[in-house]
């Protein structure tokens, strides 16, 4: 009966190895010394074939209690501890350590981020999801601004109307933009508002206040919203892993406006909360087949997707989420299909 359930056990450590062989690249390095400009992505893609997998590598250490911080100098291993593969860690100042779960007095900023920093300012641009036009058509808005302006930039002064008995000091300014309607079902899945700048309330006058813009990312025009500051700050430090249910979705869009997707494009997608996506989940992006003549039958066929490229989920509301495009091979268009990796 022992020999029957070690060899059960080992069996089973035989398919998990097995399993977690092919997420390691072929050519992976034996350690990789951590410099300035690394990312959590381009460095978990020196040692996997599949980049969003990293996580699992680490899980596999128990002794490895945050991925998020690595450091310039630190030195990564992969060493195999029983037949399995682990990642170690070792520490610019010399001497290896498992890092556990305690304070490491280190400022945060020198920790590598997940993706580029300069993709970073991509996600500041994102704008928000609302689901309910009450929330829009409830909102002050802008109805004019000093001299009789109806053009303004950070620095000048706005005069808004609306309900500011909550006496919110700060607020954010949005145009609303797009509609979005699932094209299958006709549900309403969000108004998407492009974020033009934020103001600080300096006077108010019954149902009138006087608002002074302090940064704008473009002209603040009349009509456009005043919408309490949304508390759902960008780290840079989450990092890639694979949705924890099936994915079949679409780009609706691209915030931007532009019409072609590439590497580092915000893009919103149809698929939320509900649907079990979570920041740093990572998507592939398949192009949409063209529609051919079929010549022997006499009819239009459209030709199979192709897979085109990666994103990542870095901001999600219930229905709707904004993704990062990290890898493209070809250009990309919306209503292009996203899937798990």
């Amino acid at each position: 009966m022992r020999k029957t359930l070690l060899g059960l056990v080992l069996l089973a450590a035989s398919v998990w190895v097995q399993a977690q062989e092919p997420v390691l690249r072929e050519d992976h390095p034996d350690s990789y010394t951590v410099v300035k400009g690394d990312t959590l992505w381009d460095i978990s893609g020196r040692f996997l074939s599949l980049p969003w997998k990293w996580p699992e590598i680490w899980q596999a250490n128990p002794q490895i209690a945050n991925p998020h911080l690595i450091y310039p100098g630190d030195v990564i291993s992969l060493v195999y501890i029983d037949g399995q593969p682990r990642l170690m860690l070792n520490r610019g100042n010399g001497g290896t350590i498992k890092l556990s779960p305690q304070a490491r007095v280190k400022p945060i900023a020198e920790a590598i981020p997940a993706i580029p920093l300069e993709a970073i300012n991509s996600f500041l641009r994102a704008g928000r999801v609302v689901e309910d036009e009450d929330v829009i058509n409830g909102a002050p808005y802008i109805v004019g601004g000093g001299a009789e302006s109806v053009v303004l930039g950070a620095g000048s002064k706005v005069y808004a109307r609306g309900d500011f008995s909550a006496n919110v000091p700060a607020y954010d300014i949005y145009r609303r933009g797009k509609t979005y309607i699932n094209p299958e079902t006709g549900e309403l899945l969000g108004i998407h508002l492009q974020e033009i700048g934020n103001g600080n309330v300096a006077a108010v006058d019954g149902d009138i206040a006087t608002v002074n813009v302090t940064r704008s990312r473009q002209e603040v025009l009349v009509n456009d919203r005043l919408l309490e500051s949304e508390e759902r700050p960008v780290a840079s430090t989450f990092f890639p892993s694979e949705p924890s249910q099936e994915i079949n979705g679409l780009i609706m869009d691209v915030p931007n406006g532009v019409t072609q997707i590439g590497q580092y494009d915000v893009v919103l997608l149809d698929k939320g909360e509900r649907d079990g996506l979570e920041v740093g989940n990572v998507l592939a992006i398949y192009k949409t087949g063209e529609i051919v003549r079929d010549r022997v039958r006499d009819e239009r066929v459209q030709l199979p997707a192709e897979r085109a490229g990666l994103l990542m989920v870095f901001r999600v509301y219930n229905k709707m989420s904004y993704g990062i495009v990290l890898q493209a091979s070809r250009q990309m268009a919306i209503l292009d299909e996203i899937r798990n990796p």
